[in-house]
């Protein structure tokens, strides 16, 4: 067995008087892929950023290659030999791929940036991973997430990187493009660089990493052989419950109640002849790859990219949905895909980030107090950990970030929820947290329409699920359908309906 390339012995770390690491040990070796999991607040993040010369610890030892570290900054780990890939990509969208990877670095003739060498040291770079074909001169704004990604990557290689940190690396990529990054992984492994991987999707830690580490509270659980251990140990571990309670149980057949939403031929620029009808009592899934339509059409249905043609019903009443603001008079909400971007606004703070929608809709009305009073009891009951609703959403996890807009929307008493990507980016027992709430809320009567990429989601919460297929509905599958169904749905296998 070779010897750690990193190792970690006993990290603390605090901030303002708050524990967050305490006692930490982790290592990993050449060509190993080591997973790090846990719940929001783990830990998880600060942990990377020590490793990665963010933070220095208070108390504990951090060694590289052999010899202990004191990393005044990241550039020093960077030096060192230590890259990190960020959920959310640093490049420069106008740049060549060559020039983001030598950003501040650019090779130089006679006192000038010498493109040729940098053009060609950058498809060396790519050739050596297995992306060749990646074009060294193409402006990064052109490429796919899965691209980008692939940048950033070589931007690290292209600092001689040992170790790559990342930090949930297919949140943003669709299905097929998550084994393209499996693959990347595999190349290199096979280069002896050892791999620190982050990420709330347990399918991929257990077919990518060698090992597994569990935080919880800021303290290591367990580090395990991930051939030693199986999903329902882990979310024990990480969240101390069952995977049997996953998921809450489906709505029965006769619960359903009547048409809440129906659309009729609707069409606009990305969407084509959609048909559907969404029950009072239901979660409806949409499925199929992205691009496809999913999230269009719940912008269409908030009214974002209104439908230009066909019709659409709410309790058997013609609406026109030709904003986000009539949307919402007739009982529509919508959790948006980006949730940093769309979903808050980092520097208010959590109560203020949960009263935008009735401040909205309400601006004048009388009861303030009494509406700030009802959304602190939302916040409460969506479970919100924060050490106060006063203090800036910026500083909470992607889960806590969550329910404060799910409780934003939920003080409207909606009719029609459109979930779009609920659960992405957030940890086990949140993802929890939301699905009881969706399906309470469902049980309740409403009606919900939920957009998402993880299959054993869009399985386990759905009641039905429609696919999407280049801007149109590819069919409509019912509960207990498989994985090999919606694929073949989504990419055009096969037709119909099943159910």
């Amino acid at each position: 067995m070779s010897e750690p390339l990193l190792t970690l012995r006993g990290i603390g770390k605090s901030f303002l008087g708050v524990r967050v690491l305490e006692g930490v040990d982790l290592e990993v070796r050449p060509g190993e892929v080591h997973a790090v999991v846990g719940e929001n607040g783990a830990g998880k993040s600060t942990l990377m950023k020590i490793v990665a010369g963010v933070y220095p610890p208070d108390e504990g030892t951090v060694a590289f290659a052999g010899a202990q570290r004191l990393f005044a900054g990241p550039r020093d780990a960077q030096r060192a030999g230590i890259g990190i890939v960020h959920q959310e990509f640093n490049l420069l969208p106008e740049r060549s791929v060559a020039e983001n990877v030598f950003l501040g670095r650019e090779p130089r003739r006679r006192g000038l940036v010498d493109r040729r060498a940098m053009l060609e040291r950058t498809a060396t770079l790519l050739a050596s991973i297995g992306e060749g074909s990646l074009p060294p001169a193409v402006r990064v704004g052109r490429l796919g997430v899965a691209q980008q990604q692939v940048v950033e990557i070589v931007k690290a290689l292209a600092l001689d990187a040992r170790l790559i940190i990342m930090d949930e690396p297919t949140a943003a990529l669709a299905d097929h493009e998550v084994g393209q990054l499996r693959a990347l992984v595999r190349r290199l492994q096979q280069h002896r660089i050892g791999v620190l991987y982050v990420s709330h999707r347990l399918a991929e830690v257990f077919d990518l990493s060698s090992r597994i580490t569990v935080l919880k509270d800021g303290r290591r659980v367990t580090t395990a052989n991930t051939a030693e251990i199986d999903a329902e140990q882990l979310v024990r571990h990480m969240v101390g419950r069952e995977l049997s309670s996953y998921y809450p149980e489906r709505a029965e057949p006769g619960e359903r109640g009547p048409v809440r939403l129906a659309v009729r031929a609707g069409g606009n620029r990305k969407l084509h002849e959609i048909t559907l009808q969404l029950h009072a009592g239901e979660v409806l899934g949409v499925g199929g790859l992205r691009g496809a339509g999913r999230s269009a059409l719940a912008r269409s249905l908030f009214g974002v990219t209104p439908f230009t043609t066909g019709a659409v019903t709410i309790d058997g009443e013609p609406v026109r949905l030709r904003s986000p603001r009539t949307a919402m008079r007739a009982g529509i909400v919508y959790v948006t895909e980006d949730r940093k971007v769309e979903g808050i606004v980092a520097g208010q703070s959590a109560l203020d980030n949960a009263l935008l929608a009735s401040r909205a809709l309400r601006p004048r009305w009388a009861g303030r107090g009494a509406r700030a009073a009802r959304i602190r009891d939302l916040l409460a009951a969506v479970e919100l950990r924060t050490t106060g609703v006063d203090r800036d959403v910026r500083f909470l996890s992607g889960g806590n970030q969550q329910k404060v807009v799910l409780a934003r929307w939920l003080a409207l008493d909606p009719r029609i929820l459109l979930f779009d990507e609920p659960t992405r980016g957030i940890d086990v027992g949140s993802k929890a947290a939301v699905h009881d709430l969706v399906r309470r809320l469902a049980r309740e009567g409403a009606a919900v329409l939920m957009v998402s990429s993880e299959l054993p989601e869009l399985l386990g919460m759905s009641d039905r699920i429609v696919v999407m297929r280049d801007g149109r509905i590819a069919g409509e599958l019912s509960a207990g359908a498989s994985e090999e169904d919606v694929v073949a749905l989504a990419v055009g296998a096969t037709r119909g309906a099943v159910g």
